[in-house]
């Protein structure tokens, strides 16, 4: 018996770690690009916060996915999906209708219309704050309520 408890408690702990390192980084499957989506498909599901710049290099880009990333688990509470778009020469659909210059983060509900343009990197604290005064989303918090009062 006391052999076998080292090797079942390095199996389990084994396992443990696996299983930890298996499961994706919410700030990695919370963000996507441009590329990778159409704006469509988040229509009633997610509210898209769209960071635009015209380089990965740019210092307002950097600054604002900092910010995102480190608050993911605010964003992904608020059923936020980020989409950045760093390339101005593909002139994607939401690059011709909201027109960026250099960096801009805008702010697009369930609904799919444009709720906020900031010219500026916003913290997330500002960006949650703005989303829970969103009529669909004071709704969702009141269901939340019930739903956690039983009613």
């Amino acid at each position: 018996m006391k052999k076998i408890l080292p090797l079942v408690l390095a199996c389990f702990f084994a396992n443990a770690t696996m299983a930890q390192t298996a499961e994706p980084d919410l700030a990695e499957t919370l963000f996507v690009t441009m590329e990778d989506v159409d704006l469509k498909q988040f229509k009633w599901k997610k509210r898209p916060v769209v960071v635009f710049a015209d380089s990965e290099d740019n210092p307002a880009y950097i600054e604002q996915t900092r910010l995102l990333r480190e608050r993911a688990e605010e964003l992904d509470a608020r059923d936020v999906v980020v989409i950045t778009d760093t390339s101005p020469d593909v002139m994607s659909d939401l690059r011709r209708k909201l027109r960026p210059r250099g960096f801009m983060l805008v702010i697009i509900g369930k609904d799919g219309g444009v709720k906020l343009r900031k010219p500026f990197p916003w913290d997330v604290r500002e960006i949650s704050r703005s989303i829970d005064k969103m009529p669909m989303r004071q709704r969702e918090i009141r269901e939340q309520k019930e739903r956690a009062i039983g009613r």
